[in-house]
């Protein structure tokens, strides 16, 4: 039986004794040196080399998504590192594994809401007129489902999150400010007539939107935040060393605990 021949076909990166090559490219002839990081995440995902204004708005979100303080996921980190110095890949992997609904998951549940509404519609409204009966109607059927709006209200800032009207005057700088962007932005002038309240447009949300109007996939949102959350966790992790709190943390924790019986009142 003669052998079979084996083939792995890929577009991402291969190499041979002399020479690696990555995205068709010469790895260290055509790359190195000459493309940044940013550029070289948003290529490889999508498979085709950005524009310098798709560079801009997408090393913003980067930015925007780096870090926000001492969130779950941060804590996990540092609290992983206090338990194992040893292995900085796990304190990393913690903090990241908390990333969904609540933390981070924003960007991609948002970016999936707006796509969906996206895709129901006949035509594509023209003016903020249209672009507000839009969204109207989709926060309407949101409440009438019993479902958040994503990118809606945070924990912290409660009347604007400063990273949103920055992004979004970035991505209409670039040329950038599509459908998604205007869908979100009137999501956040139209919602609190069904609502009641005013709630901020998030950061996390305004960055869904914005990737998602730079074409790249909507399954893959989440793992451009968990990107640009690695560098703030390292961050969080290199501060630990030099200034620790994980202990701390713990302690707090745990020499305030007291046992309450499940069925106390």
């Amino acid at each position: 039986m003669a052998d079979r021949q084996l083939d792995f076909p890929t577009s991402i990166g291969t190499s041979d004794p002399t020479t690696i090559r990555l995205l068709g490219q010469d790895l260290a002839g055509d790359l190195m040196g000459r493309v940044g990081f940013g550029e070289l995440a948003f290529w490889l995902v999508a498979g085709r080399r950005p524009g310098s204004g798709e560079v801009r708005v997408f090393e913003t979100v980067l930015v925007a998504l780096a870090d926000h303080g001492f969130t779950p996921t941060a804590i996990a980190a540092r609290l992983t590192y206090l338990s194992a110095p040893e292995a900085l890949q796990g304190a990393i992997a913690a903090g990241l594994l908390g990333g969904g609904s609540r933390f981070l998951g924003v960007t991609e549940d948002c970016g999936r809401f707006l796509a969906d509404t996206l895709a129901g519609l006949t035509e594509t409204p023209t003016d903020d007129a249209g672009w507000d009966a839009v969204a109207l109607d989709a926060v309407r059927a949101a409440r009438a489902a019993k479902r958040l709006v994503p990118g809606l209200g945070h924990p912290v800032h409660k009347e604007t999150d400063p990273r949103t009207p920055v992004l979004i005057a970035i991505a209409a700088q670039e040329g950038l400010r599509g459908p998604h962007l205007r869908l979100f932005e009137a999501i956040g002038r139209v919602h609190p007539q069904v609502l009641g309240r005013t709630l901020p447009l998030n950061g996390a949300g305004v960055c869904g939107a914005a990737l998602a109007d730079l074409g790249l996939p909507i399954d893959l949102l989440r793992g451009f935040a968990l990107l640009a959350r690695t560098a703030g966790l390292l961050g969080h992790l290199a501060e630990e060393r030099r200034r620790p709190l994980g202990m701390d943390i713990y302690q707090t924790v745990d020499r305030n605990a007291r046992y309450v019986p499940d069925d106390a009142d």
